[in-house]
């Protein structure tokens, strides 16, 4: 297949419009014409991750983070986003980066069902669909309602189970009972204000800050920080039984779940 028919099959499901306005997503890398064969997916495209896509001579790298996000003057081997993209280049891999637009219309639902989310609510929603039923909200995260109350000593041993986490830092009493729990794959300092409107008692999420912490926690939310990465890793075999499902004779290879940081 074609890389521009590849996009077109990912976009069918997760269109580039859900993408917030400040984000970069779509092909940024690469040749649209590409013929491919071979699929590799990350959640980065690190240094260490286009070595693998280009071990395994793939023909197109699928990340969830986008590679480039600001304006590049230059395209060198001095810079080492230059250097990424020349290797890719280089290398005729095209590369194909997926964020905002996944979070709204996959990372948010899977990651409610993985913690056995029931009826969930979007936690802050980004935009609003008519469809033939009315108007349906998509949107960022999810909010719900737990079966049984449990503490929140217990949820982070649930959190650290699910997403298979050494740790996760929590701002919070550890036998304060959880009633009603957020999710937000990635940062979610943006979403700490909708979790307390909604009325949840926990917030799951990542890159939360000594403050934005504390500061939950005296609004009588806790806080579970999983960091970015921990939760975001669902994307990569998320997508590859995507992939498989929607795409003939391409092989899809997903990267190797890897933390990039060590809690000791």
């Amino acid at each position: 297949m074609l890389c521009k028919e590849i996009m077109e099959v990912i976009e069918q499901t997760y269109s580039r419009a859900y993408a917030m306005s400040w984000d970069n997503v779509g092909l940024l890398v690469g040749r649209d014409d590409k013929e491919v064969q071979k699929i590799y997916l990350a959640v980065d495209a690190t240094d260490e991750v286009i070595d693998a896509a280009v071990s395994c001579h793939a023909d197109m790298l699928v990340t969830h983070h986008p590679m480039i996000f600001g304006a590049l003057k230059q395209i060198n081997n001095r810079d080492f986003i230059g250097k990424r993209i020349l290797r890719l280049i280089q290398n005729d891999i095209s590369c194909y980066a997926m964020h905002t637009n996944y979070d709204v219309k996959g990372m948010a639902e899977l990651s409610g069902k993985m913690m056995g989310y029931e009826n969930a609510q979007v936690l802050e929603v980004t935009c609003t669909e008519e469809t033939g039923d009315g108007s349906v909200t998509e949107g960022i995260g999810r909010v719900a309602d737990l079966k049984e109350p449990v503490t929140l000593k217990e949820y982070c041993d649930k959190v650290k189970e699910v997403f298979q986490l050494p740790g996760v830092i929590a701002f919070g009493d550890m036998d304060a009972l959880i009633r009603r729990a957020a999710i937000c794959p990635g940062s979610g300092k943006s979403v700490i204000s909708a979790a307390i409107e909604k009325g949840a008692d926990v917030l799951v999420t990542g890159d939360i800050g000594h403050h934005e912490g504390i500061d939950a926690k005296a609004q009588g939310l806790a806080i579970i920080d999983a960091g970015h990465y921990g939760i975001e890793h669902i994307f990569i075999e998320d997508m590859k039984r995507y992939l498989e499902a929607h795409l003939e004779n391409v092989q899809i290879i997903g990267a190797p779940v890897q933390h990039p940081y060590v809690i000791l």
